[in-house]
């Protein structure tokens, strides 16, 4: 493992950096009510939580994914009775929508936010898991490697023979996955089209995700003239 006099060998890390659009935004939707009467609640959220679904799947194709996640509703114990009385019936219900198409998010988000008693959050942006952002990160981090090794044999007046190593610095634990993280970026003209009931349309400007990846190489090498 650590060469000989004959057969030297060299370890190195690559390591790449990659900035790309990303490719997916996600909002998340809690669209709440609150009653004396339980199923005056109930249906006061069942008719929101329509109106919410109806709004989303409006927009076709532009929405990727639309899902509901946890629904509660939760008695309010009235705190000066001695009795177990209740003096309101609390609604939730959470949704996760998915866009593909920016130009459609800034619209979509004010008019969510514009509905009765339904709050958004995000939009968080990303990439798909099988973003060919990845596959270039870990290409070029491969190149680098190869460079680096290449002119530390050069250095040495030898030149690279085979590789005898490579792997991600993680690949003792398990599989690797490039890391994106989202960075700032400057306005790329994203806009959404004409309101269509007079909700001014936020101008949202999506985040750079950005994409490293690690490698470590070995190599072995001609005998250095030293």
């Amino acid at each position: 493992p650590y060469g000989t006099p004959e057969t030297p060998r060299v370890a190195v890390r690559g390591e790449a950096t990659l900035e790309v659009d990303p490719e997916i935004a996600r909002l998340t939707i809690t669209v709440s009510a609150r009653g004396a009467d339980r199923r005056a609640a109930l249906e006061d959220l069942t008719r929101r939580n329509n109106q919410v679904l109806a709004l989303v799947k409006s927009y076709g194709e532009a929405v990727e994914k639309l899902e509901t996640g946890a629904f509660s509703v939760t008695p309010e114990i009235n705190p000066k009775s001695r009795h177990e009385r209740v003096r309101a019936y609390h609604g939730r219900v959470h949704l996760t929508a998915a866009l593909t198409d920016f130009t459609a998010l800034g619209e979509l988000t004010t008019r969510l936010a514009d509905l009765e008693l339904t709050r958004v959050d995000g939009p968080w942006w990303g990439l798909r898991p099988d973003s060919p952002a990845y596959g270039r990160a870990r290409q070029r981090a491969v190149r680098e490697a190869v460079q680096r090794a290449r002119e530390y044999a050069g250095a040495l007046g030898a030149r690279l023979v085979a590789l005898t190593e490579l792997a991600d610095l993680e690949a003792e634990e398990g599989p690797f996955q490039p890391v994106a993280v989202a960075a700032p970026r400057a306005r790329s003209g994203y806009g959404g089209p004409a309101d269509r009931d007079a909700v001014a349309a936020l101008d949202l400007e999506p985040q750079r995700q950005t994409v490293y990846a690690h490698v470590n190489a070995r190599f072995t090498m001609t005998p250095p003239e030293l």
